[in-house]
């Protein structure tokens, strides 16, 4: 059961991961393309960074548990 939420919670990250802002983190930090300024997230880009944390959140807590209750 946790497994299948654990592949689940993966692939979500995943995508969310790709649908935010080339420029943004590390790949702006490495070369990416971008103008190396500050810019606010607003709109869509807003809710898939805070779904983004919320996800990863959830998986290290299964992740966690899986590895203290051994399930």
């Amino acid at each position: 059961m946790f497994s299948l939420i654990q592949i689940i919670l993966s692939v979500a990250v995943i995508a969310l991961i790709l649908l935010q802002e080339r420029s943004a983190g590390m790949s702006g930090l490495l070369g990416g393309e971008g103008g190396g300024y500050y810019q606010a997230r607003r709109g869509m880009e807003k809710i898939i960074f805070y779904a983004t944390i919320v996800l990863v959140a959830a998986f290290v807590i299964i992740a966690v548990y899986r590895l203290v209750a051994r399930v």
